[in-house]
């Protein structure tokens, strides 16, 4: 058997196994079974993304080639002082989704940033410019998932949005591929991404969507409605992608990092994540609403 192949597979397995743990009851379950009461969840959680935001951090800057200015020392003070804010209302639940203007214009830098990396990427050319990049496409994203699950101390309780934010994911970038690869003639991206085809793409919404529909009846605890966050996932996750493959492009690096062996780097494997994180978030502010 091919030595890469058996690498892809231990390496992602070890990947999904360490998700799965940190962002379900079961990693403290586990870790009860040999200590109890070692650790509870939300700290699990928060110690996954507080790593994933420190090494994408890295990475960023690595892919970016950041100069010697000032602007290389203070991308990580920067990005901890933002987690920091969230980090806050995460411990104190304080993440109401309210349609606050302070998180909608957070959710809006986004966007701007996306923008920026395909229409004017000539500013990602210059320091401040990779500073200001960073910050949004790796702080913020990772600092309002720490918003996604719910969770008591009380009664030791914490919610599983964000690991079928996770697996809606994962099903829509296999589904996608696979309808690509036996159906797909038209090419979404072709300078960006040459395997990706509008074929895979519709094949990959219809089928989250199917997806989507199991967990909306069998998890009806969960917060909003997961056909519609399916559907959105489904949309945007190909756009994550996009937007990591153009970064990586106009920087002439092939992997964000190496840090999963076979599969790349945080970057390279949350791309979609770093996406989909605050449209979904955006969802749950206007469901409220609805």
């Amino acid at each position: 058997m091919d030595k890469n192949l058996i690498q892809r597979t231990l390496s992602g397995l070890v990947y999904v196994a360490v998700i799965f743990l940190c962002a379900t009851p079961f990693g403290a379950q586990l870790l009860d079974s040999v200590s109890p009461g070692l650790v509870q969840q939300q700290y699990l959680y928060y110690g996954l993304i507080s790593f994933l935001l420190l090494v994408g951090t890295w990475e960023c800057m690595k892919v970016m080639k950041f100069g010697d200015g000032y602007e290389k020392w203070i991308v990580f003070p920067l990005v901890i002082f933002i987690f920091y804010v969230f980090s806050k209302r995460y411990f104190q639940h304080g993440f109401y989704f309210d349609f606050r203007l302070s998180e909608i214009l957070a959710i809006s830098l986004t966007l701007i940033a996306v923008i920026t990396l395909f229409k004017f990427s000539s500013e990602l050319y210059i320091d401040s410019g990779k500073l200001i990049f960073t910050v949004i496409y790796v702080a913020l994203p990772f600092s309002f998932a720490l918003g996604l699950p719910k969770y008591s101390s009380i009664e030791n309780t914490f919610s599983l949005e964000v690991i079928f934010l996770f697996i809606l994911i994962w099903s829509s970038d296999t589904f996608a591929y696979l309808v690509g690869k036996f159906f797909g003639k038209h090419k979404m991206a072709p300078k960006i991404s040459p395997k990706k085809t509008w074929e895979g793409y519709i094949g990959g919404v219809v089928l989250t969507l199917v997806l989507s529909y199991f967990v909306e009846q069998y998890q009806p605890q969960l917060r909003g409605n997961w056909m519609v966050v399916g559907f959105l996932i489904a949309a945007f996750a190909p756009l994550g992608d996009l937007v990591e493959s153009q970064l990586k492009r106009n920087f002439g690096v092939k992997d964000s990092g190496n840090i999963i062996p076979g599969h790349g780097g945080v970057l390279d494997r949350l791309d979609s994540f770093l996406i989909c994180v605050p449209v979904v978030y955006l969802y749950f502010i206007l469901e409220k609403f609805i």
